[in-house]
């Protein structure tokens, strides 16, 4: 066992996205000395921010926090100055394929769903009632014997599929299972009666920044840290008793950049990672756009008019995302498209979005697979030994939202430090 004098306090962080800025910040808070490498030249991550006609980018996704868990608050509201925020409340729709708009999630808003399909899935869902929960281990049989097939055909399968391009049957629902919401037939017949919108969620109110959005955040989250930027990490050699990062030595790496580069630039230690090849993830073009005014935070589109799963009315989080008098958005695809693809995309799409500008990223969504939880679970009995450990979305190969990532670096800072 370790003493406290044998406890690593020279920490190399690679990677200055959420995780990475979490992790430097509560080690730092701790006493630790921290430097953070990163090949970017501002930090955040999959969080960043830019501006692009006035109007504020959310590069990937549309970013917010909040959080149950009491100590992550308590952390977070002590690293960045909650005046600065606003408190929202989420306002999602669906768009189904035949036109109609049913309040998010769908399962509480029968009422709003087409005479004809709001009887076919009271069927589906009494039947579910009479015959019980099977156990599932696939993420496709969980939302038919959850939902029903009506609401599985019509919503569920088509709006999966555009973000997974696979079929459900090969997700495992292991991964899935405290990521998604998994209501009783009960629960969904009283959400209907009482009219409950989705307030149980972690995000049915979130924070959001009056300035410059998740940039704010992963800003206020790098000061008083040591941040390298420009600084891509392409060698990490272990000498006899420490790492040697950038000419610079390390009793320990908190690596919170994509695990499969690691076999690449990792020098001095005798472990075997040919298996990190088999991870497969995702990639998405985020299109930022001018839309028509309207009052959502997220619309959800099943549709197989469009490639786009969803818009994110990222210009009606803050007033200050956009100049006034305009809405704005940013359109997703899981899809690597040309621009003048998107154009054509983007003339099927409700609200009738004008493009401004798009980034493509190539890893957004990790993919899971029967193997995925073994295979990082290895690398990781490997490494830790060596002090090196993984912390983050594709360091770890789990998809975290904000507060998860965070709660990840708390763990990880209780287990090392």
């Amino acid at each position: 066992m370790r003493t406290d004098q044998d406890k690593a306090r020279r920490f190399a962080v690679i990677g200055g996205g959420i995780s990475g800025l979490s992790v430097a910040r509560m080690l730092n808070d701790r006493g630790g000395s921290v430097t953070v490498f990163e090949a970017e030249t501002t930090p955040g991550g999959l969080v960043r921010c830019e501006r692009v006609e006035g109007v504020l980018y959310h590069c990937v996704g549309g970013h917010v926090f909040n959080s149950k868990n009491p100590e992550i608050l308590e952390w977070f509201w002590g690293c960045v100055d909650k005046e600065h925020f606003t408190l929202a409340t989420r306002n999602a729709v669906v768009l189904l394929e035949n036109g109609a708009k049913v309040d998010y999630p769908i399962e509480n808003h029968l009422c709003q769903l087409p005479e004809n399909m709001r009887s076919a899935v009271l069927d589906d869902i009494l039947h579910i009632a009479r015959t019980g929960y099977p156990e599932d281990d696939n993420f496709e049989d969980f939302l038919k014997h959850r939902f029903g097939e009506t609401l599985y055909r019509e919503y569920f399968a088509p709006y999966n599929y555009k973000i997974w391009r696979r079929k459900l049957s090969d997700i495992p629902l292991a991964w899935l299972t405290g990521k998604l919401p998994m209501p009783s037939v009960k629960q969904i017949m009283e959400a209907n009666i009482s009219k409950m919108k989705e307030m149980q969620m972690v995000h049915s109110t979130f924070h959001y920044p009056k300035e410059n959005g998740s940039q704010y955040i992963a800003d206020s989250l790098a000061k008083a840290l040591d941040i390298r930027y420009n600084s891509p990490v392409e060698r990490i050699c272990r000498l006899e008793d420490c790492w040697e990062v950038k000419g610079e030595r390390f009793d320990a790496v908190i690596f919170c950049g994509n695990v499969k580069h690691i076999p690449g630039i990792l020098e001095g230690v005798p472990v075997e990672l040919d298996r990190l090849n088999q991870l497969e993830a995702h990639g998405t073009t985020s299109v930022l756009c001018e839309i028509d005014e309207n009052p959502y935070s997220w619309v959800y589109m099943p549709s197989t008019i469009h490639e786009s799963h969803r818009v994110i009315c990222t210009g009606n989080f803050a007033r200050s995302n956009s100049p006034e008098g305009m809405a704005t958005a940013t359109v997703e695809f899981t899809l690597k498209l040309s621009k003048n693809e998107i154009l054509e995309q983007l003339k099927r799409i409700p609200f009738n979005p004008r493009y401004i500008t798009h980034k493509y990223t190539p890893y957004t969504y990790p993919i899971q697979t029967e193997y995925t939880a073994d295979i990082i679970a290895d690398t990781k009995t490997q490494l830790s030994p060596y002090r090196f450990y993984l912390l983050g979305r594709f360091a770890e190969w789990e998809y975290y939202n904000m507060d998860a990532a965070m709660e990840a670096a708390m763990k990880l800072v209780n287990k090392v430090f």
